[in-house]
């Protein structure tokens, strides 16, 4: 799992949007759902939250809701911090460094975008789909967005092109080749709906797709 430190970190807003197509969109799709579902006053747990982006823009849907930004990169949450304090939100926001298992939270809804494909499939995504679980209350939603197994032949050629066309450079390009070869681990939908069975979760209903990456909602059971 990378930790994104110092200029990983500082740039990783403005290269992320050249990486995964429709990753705004992505965003609006996952943060009308929790409008249209959540009341007053609820907890979301944001699973990798970063630089705290997400958050930002779901504070300002409902001025009630409260969030737990975990993440396992203090030079992220440092930009995070700075993000709330700056639009006068830190007192909504439970700051957490470190592993999802140190918490102990009973959450309304838990975003987990772009984190899982970081994980072998060695029972490391298990236990992270576990460890989401233990935070959620029964029925409770988790929205999961992964780069995913490609579906067709022409697909990763297809995703390399539009990143060149959304501003990421050659070496860029050759980098995030590299990074799908040997840094990534990309399930197919099979194996995701077994680990999302194994682990108390509702089949993950697709909300968004955008050539290899992919969004689901899916239910604590």
């Amino acid at each position: 799992m990378p930790t994104f430190t110092q200029e990983e970190a500082s740039e990783y807003d403005s290269r992320i949007t050249r990486l995964i197509p429709g990753y705004d969109l992505l965003h609006s799709t996952t943060a009308a759902q929790l409008s249209a579902t959540l009341g007053d006053n609820a907890h979301i747990l944001v699973v990798g939250s970063g630089t705290g982006k997400e958050i930002a823009e779901l504070a300002k849907i409902n001025s009630t809701w409260r969030f737990t930004a975990q993440d396992i990169s203090t030079d992220m949450l440092n930009i995070g911090q700075q993000r709330f304090s700056d639009l006068g939100i830190s007192e909504r926001v439970n700051v957490h460094a470190g592993d999802i298992t140190e918490l102990n939270e009973a959450v309304d809804a838990a975003l987990c975008l772009f984190v899982m494909h970081f994980l072998p499939d060695n029972g490391d995504k298990k236990d992270m789909f576990k460890a989401i679980a233990k935070q959620l209350k029964p029925q409770s939603s988790l929205y999961l967005a992964d780069l995913m197994r490609p579906e067709t032949s022409f697909e990763r050629d297809a995703q390399f092109s539009l990143c060149q066309q959304l501003g990421l450079t050659d070496i860029g390009v050759e980098r995030i080749k590299h990074n799908f070869e040997h840094e990534f681990y990309p399930l197919d939908r099979i194996r995701l709906a077994d680990l999302l069975d194994e682990t108390r979760f509702s089949v993950g209903k697709l909300y968004f797709k955008a050539l290899g990456f992919s969004g689901y909602v899916t239910h604590k059971r």
